[in-house]
């Protein structure tokens, strides 16, 4: 066992450490002059698919898939994350938390742009199926299967087992340490709740999602707008703070503008996934009429996770006097708590929890989704699939009645890093089709077409499967 920790060490330091999140900043600068800024000249159709229903046909619709993609994205990261950037590297890193954010929106749309593109009609349900790992097999070829593998694997090990584990533990942790409930039944209830989410398939998943994402992400929000108002005349001051201590002007931690644009950077990532390859898996299961429609709507996830939900965290702790830079002793989920309960007192622990649990119990059967997508590039039993519920059932139970998953899910976070790295180099190579796709999506809005159609007849040189994009007139 110690032996393996090494390994994946070894492999977390190549990633993480020094590789990943330079190539993803790098590459995202890239997209972003390379498509024109497209996450600005878009930025106001981001919002037209909140005003969109469901679709006649029983597919999941653009503002399903959004609610699924923002669940998953939205979780510990947006809590705890930004506590422990900025404790870390000091108010600055909520900046660098914006900058990547913008920048992500530009990969993000790319990459589910592709996913949509590639994306497959399942036989057996009729939903749509797609992701890098398709994107990899009918975008470069069956001589890239190999590429598609590896992704499929790294996605199933750092999200169905390693993440789901996390998210089990972070839920009981917060229930057992501020409502006083024994681990066991946290992780019974949530072993429970996720198999009967979980063995609906993506129609009850997105369902439930509908329900459970709006009221956490709402909830949450509202209670910031409340500190905020009440400190409304110290707001200029606080966006002083950051601005200054992003750029060396005021050193609040040890490091300085280093540290501040490491944290912020690096917990931007892990909060919006832009470019890690995960969220591309659900923005395909869409139905649409065009892939960049739904590259559009990613990119708001990006958008409402990081600018919206982590800039909320930061000011209800930066607004508080629990924080003080350079000297704070808690971070974390307690840190964001106690910020919370300094403005508007202790009657938030509970809020606060609760929020805790609809974050993490959205991430899971996001998570476990994206196994299952995974799974179905590996092969096609559907007893695979069946077992695959099971153990991730299992796993959540396992991570919540574990006092350190940590330990037992070493493997997750170098899983991760390797899933992005396989995502950006598929990502590189595909993105001339991209710009393909994006300059059609142009050409339609300026011959006047408010909602361009992709007509599969002229990309016919693509391998596209017709079932999931059908000739239209």
């Amino acid at each position: 066992m110690q032996a393996l920790e090494q390994v994946f060490g070894v492999i977390g330091d190549l990633t993480w450490g020094w590789s990943l999140v330079p190539i993803l900043v790098i590459f995202g600068t890239f997209i972003t002059v390379a498509t024109g800024f497209v996450q600005f000249r878009f930025f106001g159709r981001m919002f037209r698919v909140l005003t969109r229903g469901g679709t006649d046909s029983g597919r999941i619709s653009a503002r399903e898939a959004l609610l699924v993609s923002v669940g998953g994205r939205v979780g510990g990261g947006n809590i705890a994350g930004v506590a422990v950037a900025i404790t870390l590297g000091g108010p600055g890193a909520v900046f660098w938390m914006w900058a990547i954010a913008i920048v992500g929106m530009a990969t993000s749309l790319v990459e589910c742009s592709l996913a949509q593109l590639f994306k497959r009609a399942d036989p057996l349900t009729g939903q749509y199926r797609g992701g890098p790992a398709r994107a990899i097999l009918h975008g470069l070829g069956q001589n890239y299967r190999w590429l598609a593998v590896l992704y499929a694997i790294c996605l199933i090990a750092a999200f169905a087992l390693g993440f789901n584990a996390f998210q089990g533990n972070t839920v009981a942790g917060a229930a057992e340490a501020s409502l006083g409930i024994d681990r066991l039944w946290t992780g019974l209830f949530l072993a429970l709740v996720t198999g009967f989410i979980v063995f609906g398939g993506i129609r009850r998943i997105a369902k439930a999602s509908e329900v459970v994402v709006p009221i956490m992400a709402l909830g949450y929000i509202l209670m910031a707008l409340a500190v905020i108002v009440m400190n409304l005349g110290d707001v200029p001051a606080v966006l002083g703070t950051i601005v200054a201590n992003a750029f060396g002007f005021e050193e609040a931690v040890s490091g300085g503008m280093g540290a501040a644009i490491a944290q912020g950077l690096r917990r931007g990532l892990f909060s919006n996934e832009a470019g890690l390859g995960s969220a591309p898996n659900v923005a395909a299961t869409a139905e649409v009429n065009h892939p960049i429609s739904q590259g559009i709507t990613q990119a708001f996830s990006v958008f409402i996770d990081t600018i919206v939900i982590c800039s909320c965290t930061a000011f209800v702790i930066l607004l508080s006097d629990v924080y003080v830079p350079g000297a704070s002793e808690i971070d974390g989920v307690e840190l964001t708590q106690n910020a919370m309960a300094s403005h508007l007192g202790a009657w938030t622990q509970y809020f606060m929890t609760a929020a805790i649990l609809l974050f993490a119990f959205s991430s899971v059967i996001y998570n476990y989704y994206l196994g299952e997508n995974a799974i179905t590039v590996l092969t096609k039993t559907p007893a695979a699939t069946f077992v695959l519920k099971i153990v991730v059932v299992g796993i959540v139970f396992v991570g919540a009645v574990a006092p350190n998953a940590t330990s037992v899910f070493f493997f997750s976070d170098p899983m991760m890093g390797v899933l992005a790295l396989v995502n950006l180099l598929a990502l590189m190579m595909l993105f001339p089709i991209a710009l393909r796709i994006l300059q059609d999506f142009r050409k339609q809005l300026r011959a006047g077409v408010a909602r361009p159609v992709l007509h599969i007849e002229e990309f016919s040189d693509l391998d596209l499967d017709p079932n999931a994009w059908p000739k239209r007139s």
